[in-house]
């Protein structure tokens, strides 16, 4: 069924306008540069700074599960090596396909401010750019996501694993830090 997904994704939605645009997309995921980059500009503004913890928590956490751990433990093997007739639209990648490491990190970035939001315990979710600002968050991650499927490096399952993976790895550092927010740095400036 996993490639049976891909193949009709090849065939029935790749189009001259379209493609650009995920390939674009799937590239602004590549070594979670974006989501590093933002985090820690969150960190060094005072009024984020403590969002800014929570997501960086988030997002090392999702690294060490998915790249060190999932990734060596079970080492599937990309799509593209498997089904003969799949054509990739991005260059070959070079750790194994399970889970999908673009998907986990856009996830536990998204995830943890979506947790942050549904938890309350810092200011700056109260407001309703925050709302608007995490809903956004969650659709990139999710283009993000299925752009790894639509370039072919991919299989649907994998994609979905880094999904389930990155939200819980937004939500464990939101349970400890809502527990324990004293151990939250900037945490006195966000109340």
């Amino acid at each position: 069924m996993d490639s049976d997904i891909l193949i009709y994704i090849q065939e029935f939605l790749r189009n001259d306008i379209i493609t650009p645009v995920m390939v674009f997309i799937t590239h602004t995921g590549d070594y979670g540069a974006l989501f590093i980059a933002l985090a820690l500009i969150l960190i060094i503004i005072s009024k984020t700074r403590a969002l800014g913890f929570i997501i960086a928590s988030s997002m090392v956490l999702e690294v060490l599960l998915n790249n060190v751990l999932l990734k060596n433990m079970v080492g599937r093997i990309r799509p593209y090596e498997v089904i003969e007739e799949l054509e990739i639209l991005i260059g070959e990648q070079p750790d194994p396909s399970f889970p999908s490491g673009h998907s986990g990190i856009a996830f536990a970035f998204a995830g943890a401010m979506f947790f942050a939001l549904v938890f309350g315990f810092l200011e700056i979710t109260r407001s309703r750019k925050f709302r608007v600002i995490t809903c956004v968050t969650l659709l990139y991650a999710l283009i993000l996501s299925v752009s790894r499927m639509y370039v072919g490096v991919h299989y649907p399952t994998d994609v979905i694993a880094g999904i389930l993976l990155g939200l819980l790895t937004g939500l464990i550092p939101n349970l400890i830090f809502r527990k324990f927010p004293n151990l939250l740095p900037g945490y006195s400036q966000s109340r």
